[in-house]
C-alpha cells in the first residue's frame, strides 16, 4: 500500500490540547484527511483559527485554519470513516457513545472507555491484536452496528512503560512483578495545567488516580484475549502469569516528556544479562512496522548507551515522539533488571497512539476504505 487510502476524518475537542496535537499530527498524513472539527457549543460556528486558543509550537495548519467548528453531535460528522476524540473526560463518555451509536468508529484518548469488557485499550506497537474484540462490542449493541466502535489508547504514563515491557516479555517470557517511579511532565495535566507555585523549584509526589491507572492498565494491554468455552473471547488481565504491578507517580517541571525508572522480576530462569535486554529492546519490531503504518517510527525503542540518557530535553522528539527511548539498563540488586524510559506523553502518550490505532484499524480492514 504505497499511496494508501484517501480516508476522512474528524476530531472532536479540536480546540483543546490533545485536539491541537490531533491537528498537527493528521495536517499532513498520507491517509487521512482532516474534514470536521467539533468542540463545545461557545466555538462552534466559528472557522478554526477563530474558535481556538493555539498552544502548539508550530502554526495552525492550514487544512485547518479556516474548517468551521461543528458541535459535537454525529450529524456533522457522517462523512466521517474515522473520529478522533481528544475530549475532556468529563464530557467524553456520553458524546462518544453517542457517535458510537451513529455507527461511527471512534478512537479515544479519553480515560472513560477504557475499563470497558468490550472495549480494547490499545498500544499500537504491543497489542492491535485486541481489535479482534470488535465483532462483540458492535454485536452487544442494540440495535447491532457493523461500522461503529470506540478503541481507547492508554493513559500517557502507562505507554511509555508497556511498550519496553512488551519487547522483554516478547524476548524472555513473562514478568512477574514490577516497580515503577515516573517523573511526569506539567503538559499531561492538560492546559492551563499544574499552577506555576506548585510546580516551579518544586516536585509534586502525587497525581490523581494516575497509579492506579497504570497499576491497571498495563495488566489489560499486556494479558491476551483468548476465546471461551461459548466462543466469546473476554481480556484475561495477565492471569496466565500473575503480574504484580506498584506505580509511585510524581508531577515535575518538565514541559513534555515522562520518564520512568523501572525494576522488574522475570517469571523464568535463568536470567537475561544487561546486555542481551539492550539487544532484545533494540531489535524490537512489531505490526505498526511491518504492515507500514505511516506514522510508525523507524525505531519503537531508541536504546542509549550513555550514563546520563534518556533526558526529556534532548530526547523527547526524537522521531517526532513517536518512539520511546530507553537507557540505564543494569541488573537490579532486588528484582532482575532496571532501567530509565522516556516517552514524549503529547506524542505517542496521546494523539499519536490513536492515530497509529487507526491506521492499524485500515490496514487489518478493521475500517473500510
Amino acid at each position: 500500500m504505497s499511496e494508501g487510502p484517501s480516508v476522512k476524518v474528524g476530531v472532536l475537542g479540536a480546540t483543546g490540547t490533545v485536539g491541537q496535537r490531533f491537528i498537527t499530527l493528521l495536517a499532513n498524513h498520507r491517509w487521512f484527511v482532516l474534514h470536521a472539527l467539533g468542540a463545545s457549543p461557545r466555538s462552534a460556528g466559528k472557522p478554526y483559527k477563530v474558535a481556538t486558543n493555539w498552544k502548539q509550537a508550530t502554526r495552525i495548519p492550514a487544512a485547518a485554519q479556516d474548517l468551521i467548528v461543528n458541535e459535537c453531535k454525529p450529524e456533522f460528522f457522517s462523512e466521517c470513516a474515522v473520529i478522533f476524540s481528544g475530549l475532556d473526560a468529563d464530557v467524553a463518555g456520553d458524546i462518544e457513545e453517542a457517535f458510537r451509536a451513529a455507527d461511527l468508529a471512534v478512537f479515544s484518548n479519553a480515560k472513560n472507555y477504557r475499563r470497558d469488557p468490550l472495549v480494547p485499550l490499545i498500544v499500537p506497537y504491543v497489542n492491535p491484536n485486541h481489535l479482534a474484540i470488535l465483532p462483540q462490542q458492535q454485536a452487544a449493541h442494540a440495535p447491532a452496528l457493523k461500522r461503529g466502535f470506540i478503541v481507547t489508547n492508554a493513559n500517557c504514563s502507562t505507554t511509555g512503560v508497556v511498550i519496553p515491557l512488551s519487547a522483554l516479555e516478547k524476548a524472555f517470557g513473562p514478568i512477574e512483578s514490577l516497580l515503577v517511579t515516573t517523573m511526569q511532565a506539567i503538559s499531561g495535566a492538560g492546559y492551563p495545567g499544574v499552577p506555576a507555585l506548585d510546580i516551579m523549584d518544586n516536585i509534586v509526589p502525587h497525581i490523581g488516580g494516575e497509579e492506579e491507572k497504570m497499576e491497571w492498565e498495563m495488566l489489560k494491554i499486556l494479558g491476551g484475549i483468548p476465546k471461551g468455552d461459548d466462543g466469546a473471547r473476554a481480556f484475561d488481565m495477565h492471569a496466565k502469569t500473575p503480574l504484580r504491578i506498584s506505580a509511585s507517580c510524581n508531577r515535575v517541571p518538565v514541559i513534555d516528556g515522562h520518564t520512568a525508572c523501572v525494576s522488574l522480576r522475570f517469571a523464568r530462569r535463568p536470567l537475561p544479562s544487561p546486555q542481551q535486554v539492550r539487544e532484545a529492546l533494540a531489535s524490537f519490531t512489531c505490526d505498526a512496522q511491518t504492515l507500514g503504518c505511516p506514522s510508525a517510527p523507524s525505531k519503537i525503542i531508541s536504546v542509549h548507551e550513555e550514563p546520563d540518557r534518556p533526558q526529556p530535553r534532548l530526547d523527547r522528539y526524537y522521531q517526532d515522539g513517536a518512539g520511546v527511548s530507553v537507557g540505564r539498563i543494569r541488573q537490579c540488586q532486588v528484582l532482575d533488571i532496571k532501567f530509565v524510559v522516556l516517552a514524549n506523553n503529547v506524542s505517542i502518550g496521546a494523539a499519536t497512539s490513536s492515530i497509529i490505532n487507526a491506521e492499524l484499524a485500515v490496514l487489518k480492514g478493521v475500517i473500510p476504505n
